[in-house]
């Protein structure tokens, strides 16, 4: 009896679903119960160069028809995703462990508000008339071409979308590869795409690992790379690129600051610093895993953080009860209890959790450390799980200084009830996407990326329209041509 979580095929290529075993295979465990679920196979290079070669051959007819067409079919698969919400995320749950009753409200919608915001803008992707005396120059917006997408395993269904819909809304195709950690949600989407109406072609599925990523990144047809990834995998894929000359969007990872003053409203404060540290057990690029709390405050923080994460409901990640879930695989689990160790062996002071939890699968307690130090490993790195880590600040010039001593900068909050100081704060913080009163928020309206070693470009948005087309200017002269000779 195979398992519902098998997909009919490892690749999805020109519109359907291919297989060749031939492919290293690669088991897809479900992290609740550490059992294998599917087995999906590597891309071989005869699968790359069928990917390739499809998405090139594809992307120029898809380029030719209007905006509102391309747009029409994006719209609806955003349709269709949300018609089938609830077996999506389910597949999602089976793919990364996160709890159904986080899947059914953060995946699969925001896949669908990707691909419904950016069918909505397609038709409006026009240039511009400059007028110069009697002449004139106009701008066409154009496609980039053939894209590549390489996915992170936290998002596998949001992010297939948050990359695919700009690139398609623009004209371009796309071949995406997820991570090998959680294989089977992208090809849902491209499922969905093609009953949608996208003509076979426009965006493709490859499996695999850094190799088939490699051969994807490196090939000379290829026009741009939207990685979503670690900072040392941005770095190699960034370069890649760059011998090739492609454009590139790089979405990686952080250490962002979570700024909590003493007028703060308490129970808001705790509630942004657990949707910055515990939804999606802590894998969450985006997370505020650096939680300054000032002084006055500080013990009744963290007397209510502790009460509030005692609430959390650790279980089968199927039931819409459970609000924790497993880290993604044992390697994640092991690498995050490893920080864990080092944090207590630094002198941080643990408030709770700290442990695996007694149960089957990859789950750690949602652990707490006060007393942390800017020098301490857990303040300094990304440790993408359940680990949040509390500093003491007495004045904002101190804590914004701090806050910014970082090589990262995707995120960063801010927790008062000045929202003069709310905004001076934020202003001079060093990150991308920032949060006032609030945190985690990431509605496809807004842009999305961060700074410094937190990559470049930017999702979502008008500014992601921008990452995936490019301007091409047309001088217009009305009288004769003047020369030297």
């Amino acid at each position: 009896m195979t398992h519902p979580a098998q997909p009919k095929a490892s690749h999805f290529i020109n519109g359907e679903y291919v297989e060749d075993t031939a492919g290293t295979p690669i088991p897809v465990i479900y992290a609740a119960t550490g059992e294998q679920i599917a087995t999906v196979h590597a891309a071989t290079p005869a699968i790359v160069e069928q990917a390739l070669s499809t998405a090139k051959a594809a992307q120029k007819a898809w380029a030719r028809m209007t905006g509102t067409e391309r747009g029409r079919i994006l719209r609806r698969a955003a349709d269709i995703m949300r018609e089938r919400n609830h077996d999506l995320s389910v597949l999602e749950t089976y793919d990364t462990g996160k709890p159904l009753q986080e899947t059914l409200v953060a995946d699969a919608t925001s896949g669908a508000d990707a691909l419904e915001y950016f069918g909505g803008l397609a038709a409006s992707l026009t240039g511009e008339h400059i007028p110069l005396g009697e002449d004139w120059v106009y701008t066409k917006r154009e496609a980039l071409g053939l894209c590549v997408g390489i996915g992170a395993w936290n998002y596998p269904t949001q992010i297939a979308c948050w990359k695919g819909a700009p690139a398609l809304a623009c004209g371009n195709s796309m071949v995406f590869k997820p991570s090998e950690t959680t294989p089977l949600c992208a090809l849902k989407v491209a499922e969905i795409l093609i009953e949608a109406g996208a003509p076979a072609g426009v965006f493709n599925v490859v499996q695999g690992m850094g190799e088939v990523g490699g051969a994807l990144v490196t090939d000379p047809r290829v026009d741009k790379v939207s990685l979503t990834g670690s900072v040392p995998t941005g770095k190699k894929v960034y370069a890649a690129a760059a011998e090739g000359m492609k454009h590139v969007t790089m979405e990686l990872g952080g250490k962002s600051p979570l700024i909590i003053f003493d007028d703060a409203d308490i129970d808001n404060a705790v509630g942004g610093a657990i949707n910055g540290n515990f939804y999606s057990s802590g894998q969450v690029c985006s997370n505020g895993t650096r939680v300054f709390v000032q002084k006055g405050i500080k013990e009744k923080f963290l007397a209510r953080l502790a009460e509030r994460t005692g609430n959390a409901i650790l279980g089968d990640p199927m039931d819409e009860a459970t609000s924790f879930g497993p880290m993604v695989t044992e390697n994640q689990m092991n690498i995050v209890l490893g920080y864990i160790e080092k944090g207590k062996e630094e002198g941080a002071r643990l408030i709770c959790g700290g442990r695996r939890a007694d149960m089957d699968g990859y789950f750690i307690e949602p652990t707490v450390f006060a007393d942390v130090t800017d020098d301490m490993t857990i303040a300094r790195e990304e440790i993408f799980g359940p680990v949040m880590s509390v500093l003491d600040f007495d004045t904002e010039e101190e804590v914004v200084a701090r806050a910014n001593d970082t090589e990262f900068g995707l995120s960063a909050g801010v927790f008062t009830k000045d929202f003069t100081r709310a905004h001076r704060v934020i202003g001079n913080l060093e990150a991308g996407s920032c949060f006032i009163n609030s945190y985690n928020d990431a509605p496809v309206e807004a842009p999305f990326g961060g700074v410094k070693a937190s990559g470049v470009g930017r999702e979502n948005s008008k500014e992601a329209i921008k990452h995936f087309s490019q301007v091409k200017s047309v001088y217009v002269r009305m009288g004769d041509v003047e020369a030297a000779f």
